[in-house]
């Protein structure tokens, strides 16, 4: 394998990267501001009273739900469930339970699935995507569609999912006026962006620094709270734009379970690195558990670091951490010299599956 250590020739990544992924990256805060100023004017489910709200999708797709839920938990009255799979959970049934369908194809079959299932049960149902099935569906039926206008991959349209969501729940008085903790997270990511942008370099930009540490090695993301949703997150651009494996664990739970797993393989506990991701929101017994977790870590000889995000809103903090994330899993991707672009094995799973009817 030829790694490429030297991150500051930008102009080096276009050759690498076939379809200009990094130009999705560095729109990530003009999405989200775009997506919530639309999805302010779209047309709603009918019914506007509910007891329980599903939002279900895979891949993609259901990043921004889950950033959504792991954001609106503290604000929101009613419960809102994630679900990445087929059909829907036996209690949601009737037109008090809304299901929202997110994908971005709009031909995902589990989501599919999940949307008959949600108007056999005679659910409310509100659908947003690009086009595909999921559109034909909602119009068959006569749902809401809320369509994305973006040309990029899924997992690059985290923010237009999640201004859909915020919109949406605002209109449904389900959380308070987002707008201006929306503005100042927007703002602040435009501030991070100047420090880690591709044309930064490596000595002043550390996103490209912690692409660097990483490299070669078994990646773990740590977080608790909101940031267990952004773990999330990192580890799903890690695996889909530098093609190299990478886990999120959950705090407090991760010390109940993964800190007793450093022993074995033996050869390969030095190849590990944690990253934390702490923010001033994280609850206070959890900023001193991922100290003393980390402490843990580094006694089994496992490297770690802390990445803390910006910001003195949740919303910020939150949208602070993404960006840092993506910009990093980009890096990773232009040291191993991987295309960020082409997901094959998991379009090939897809064609596969869809051979199998």
């Amino acid at each position: 394998m030829t790694l490429n250590l030297d991150l500051d020739h930008p102009e080096r990544f276009r050759e690498l990267d076939s379809d200009s992924l990094l130009v999705w990256i560095d729109g990530l805060a003009a999405q989200l501001e775009e997506a919530y100023r639309i999805g302010l004017t779209l047309q709603l489910p009918f019914s506007r009273q509910y007891r329980g709200i599903v939002l279900t999708g895979v891949g993609g797709s259901i990043q921004a739900a889950d950033l959504f839920c792991a954001y609106a938990a503290p604000l929101c009255p009613l419960p809102v469930v994630l679900h990445r799979d087929y059909d829907l959970p036996k209690w949601a049934s009737g037109e008090d339970v809304l299901v929202v369908a997110l994908s971005l194809g709009g031909n995902a079959e589990e989501t599919l699935a999940a949307v008959e299932a949600a108007h056999q049960r005679g659910c409310a149902v509100l659908a947003m995507g690009r086009a595909g099935k999921l559109k034909e569906l909602a119009e068959q039926h006569g749902y809401p569609f809320w369509q994305v206008n973006f040309a990029g991959p899924p997992r690059a349209s985290v923010g237009w999912f999640f201004g859909y969501l915020l919109a949406l729940s605002f209109r449904l008085a389900l959380i308070p006026d987002p707008a201006q903790e929306l503005m100042s997270a927007v703002e602040t990511m435009q501030a991070q962006q100047v420090k880690i942008g591709a044309e930064v370099p490596t000595r002043q930009n550390s996103a490209k620094r912690l692409a660097g540490q990483v490299v070669t090695r078994w990646v773990s993301i740590l977080g608790s709270g909101m940031m267990a949703a952004v773990a999330r997150r990192w580890k799903a651009q890690v695996n889909e734009l530098a093609k190299a494996w990478a886990q999120a664990e959950s705090l407090p739970d991760a010390d109940y379970n993964a800190v007793e797993g450093v022993n074995h393989p033996e050869e390969l506990i030095p190849r590990a690195y944690a990253i934390f991701l702490h923010s001033a929101g994280d609850h206070p017994r959890n900023q001193l558990r991922t100290q003393l977790t980390q402490q843990s870590l580094l006694l089994e000889g496992i490297p770690t670091d802390t990445i803390t995000a910006l910001g003195a809103t949740r919303m910020e903090q939150l949208w602070t951490a993404v960006q840092y994330g993506d910009y990093f899993a980009y890096y990773l991707a232009m040291i191993y010299g991987s295309d960020p672009n082409p997901v094959d094995r998991i379009h090939a799973i897809q064609d596969e599956m869809a051979s199998r009817d």
